[in-house]
């Protein structure tokens, strides 16, 4: 690799990971509750797509599968494009994004503010399917183009089991903690399947729960069913990096509950995602089955910035089956940051 572009990657190793674990106190029905969870909302471009986009570009130019001259070239339904807009453009690459058109218009903004293309998608032309369909094929159209296929890229789950899963052990570690589950809803399936990987390395009987929304039961049904509002998770098909008999049995949460549990979080000085409210709830669905003792683990993957003109800033009735009406979230602390290779 050139000294300049490795000199680059060091610095993006900076503002990348070793981000801090939250110890979450909480009430469930008047009874105490903790839940720890990874703050990826204070990486680069504030979300956990920032580990697997740095990973997978770094790895690429060691293997020589990417040029300084290559434009990068990704389907995504928000935050990696992002990611790969903003590491990309800090490497000097020309990005193109193909992603749905209703997308939230802050993470259509923040692509375009790092100057890269946006190619909308619209439902008729396939949705999220017709975005990767249509990234692949505007690669076989154009000269030097890199396609980083985060669905399918096992340097995605590399990402996390060389970064999230070790910090993730080392912080819990230091406080004399040793993890009973993880949980993580499934977009591309790296978070859920890296975490995992490597804390089976360290305790082969650790429960590892993916997480669904229950309006759109994708990875249960094995297809695309129904829709939903938790943006960044169940993107209309099973990614191929997610082997599920591998892992435990899936968590639904309900797009609702989940949006109630990250205005809570909000309100208690947490500003996180749609999808971080979801992972809390399905943590503390899995700690109901094990032990309310239990020492469950999840990540809040971003920051509610990109949701400013979702459902998140709108009232939202409670119904039949929530569990975030019996939650209050009571205070919370965060554990030392770690480096990850230290590990």
């Amino acid at each position: 690799m050139d000294p300049s572009v490795s000199r680059q990657f060091a610095a993006l190793h900076r503002l990348v990971g070793n981000t801090p674990l939250l110890e979450i106190s909480l009430e469930v029905a008047g009874r105490p509750r903790t839940i720890y969870a990874k703050h990826e909302s204070l990486n680069l471009t504030g979300s956990i797509k920032d580990r697997m986009a740095l990973f997978i570009l770094e790895h690429a130019y060691r293997d020589g599968t990417i040029t300084p001259e290559d434009r990068i070239v990704e389907a995504t339904s928000g935050n990696t494009g992002i990611s790969f807009a903003a590491i990309g453009r800090a490497l000097h690459h020309p990005v193109t994004v193909f992603m749905p058109d209703w997308m939230s218009t802050e993470r259509k903004s923040l692509i375009a503010s790092f100057g890269a293309e946006i190619v909308p998608v619209t439902r008729a032309e396939g949705g999220f399917l017709g975005s990767i369909r249509l990234s692949e094929a505007f690669a076989t159209s154009y000269p030097r183009v890199f396609l980083p296929r985060q669905f399918a890229n096992h340097a995605n789950v590399r990402a996390h089991a060389e970064t999230t899963g070790p910090e993730i052990w080392m912080q819990l570690r230091s406080a004399g903690l040793t993890p009973d589950a993880f949980v993580a809803g499934v977009g591309t399936g790296g978070t859920v399947m890296g975490v995992g990987q490597y804390l089976r390395t360290k305790l082969p009987n650790i429960k590892v729960h993916p997480l669904e929304p229950a309006e759109s039961p994708t990875l249960t049904a094995g297809h695309k069913i129904g829709s939903h509002r938790i943006q960044g998770i169940s993107d209309e098909f099973v990614p191929p990096i997610v082997e599920l008999e591998t892992l435990d049995p899936i968590v639904a949460v309900h797009d609702g509950d989940a949006i109630l549990m990250a205005q809570k979080l909000a309100q208690t000085g947490l500003a996180v995602g749609i999808s971080s409210g979801a992972n809390l709830l399905g943590a503390l669905k899995v700690q109901q089955d094990l032990g309310r003792d239990a020492v469950v683990v999840t990540v809040f993957p971003d920051s509610n910035k990109k949701y400013l003109s979702t459902d998140l800033l709108r009232e939202e009735p409670i119904k039949e089956g929530y569990v975030s009406p019996d939650v209050q979230v009571t205070g919370f602390q965060a554990f030392r940051r770690v480096c990850a290779i230290c590990a």
